[in-house]
């Protein structure tokens, strides 16, 4: 199994991005990215599998790109099934935060040779899927709603910020909360428990600052308890430009220096100590004309917090 490379913020600087272990506790889940960018390239877009550790219950959080990462998966002895077993029988279901094309087109083009399998989101979100995407006209519709014959191949499951839902087929729950991505279009933030061990993960999002917003203010204050008590096992956050990125051309997106402001919003909440080594995944770098090499290292050089930031890699799988 391939292992995940980790930005360390001193040897990015001087020799570049390392291959980090894994530490010897043991882990909770295992995430297997499919897709991790944002922006033009199809082949690479944001979709990420995860599992409860030694479990082939995954999910799929987002689904810009699908087969495309199973095979690169598969091509590198990630899984020992094909393509279409996995696609049908590993992947229990999809968590979608929002229904921008680069988080749905892999789910949508798929759909003709998935399984029977719930679509988890908010009403928004939902929505958008069933108005605009999976009606006969744009597609056809494989869902349990919307443009008759609806074909019922894909259940929606609206999720609520009050409460857990049940991920079927998976030990898992999940809770969302919502998120401002380009006011007054919404993103979503789920959090995935499975026993006491949670997941965080982050569709796109701009900060309260520049969306004039207490969107992840609200977040940071519902999941700082956990991270003080240690159970988060990772966060998901996007960083899409680097910091040269002028304001009023983010679109709802983050910069190094915003992240790390909501990171320090965070950790006042959560505690120093706490957040010191607190694995944050960073998605959605956006690859047009902004090298990536850029923003990572402005991350490193703005990371006094010393969280342990990870760089995913399509098809690179990820303990936590």
């Amino acid at each position: 199994m391939t292992k995940y490379s980790v930005l360390c913020c001193f040897c990015f600087l001087c020799c570049g991005p390392l291959l980090w272990a894994q530490p010897m506790n043991k882990s909770s889940f295992t995430v297997v990215p499919l897709g991790v960018k944002g922006g033009i390239d199809e082949s690479n877009l944001s979709s990420y599998m995860l599992a409860p550790a030694g479990t082939h219950e995954y999910v799929c959080l987002d689904a810009g790109t699908i087969y495309y990462g199973l095979h690169k998966a598969v091509e590198a002895h990630v899984f020992d099934s094909s393509e279409s077993i996995v696609l049908q029988h590993y992947i229990k279901g999809y968590l979608i935060s929002h229904a921008h094309l680069d988080h749905v087109a892999g789910l949508i083009i798929n759909s003709p040779d998935d399984a029977p399998k719930n679509i988890y989101g908010t009403a928004y979100c939902l929505n958008i899927l069933r108005d605009k995407y999976f009606t006969w006209e744009a597609w056809a519709n494989f869902a349990n709603e919307g443009e008759k014959p609806a074909l019922g191949k894909y259940h929606y499951i609206y999720l609520s910020s009050d409460s857990e839902t049940a991920i079927a087929h998976t030990s898992m729950y999940v809770r969302s909360f919502p998120l401002s991505h380009g006011a007054p279009y919404q993103g979503t933030a789920f959090l995935l428990r499975r026993d006491s061990a949670y997941i965080l993960y982050l569709g796109d999002t701009g900060a309260d600052e520049t969306e004039h917003s207490d969107k992840l203010q609200m977040l940071w204050k519902a999941v700082a308890p956990l991270i003080k008590a240690g159970q988060i096992k990772g966060i998901f956050i996007e960083t899409s430009y680097p910091n040269e990125q002028p304001e009023k051309q983010l679109f709802g997106h983050l910069t190094p220096r915003l992240l790390m402001q909501e990171m320090t919003i965070l950790s006042h909440l959560a505690g120093a100590k706490a957040m010191k080594g607190l694995p944050v995944l960073i998605t959605h770098m956006k690859p047009t004309g902004h090298p990536e090499a850029t923003i990572k290292k402005q991350l490193a050089a703005l990371n006094t917090l010393q969280l342990q930031l990870i760089f995913p890699a399509q098809a690179s799988p990820i303990k936590l």
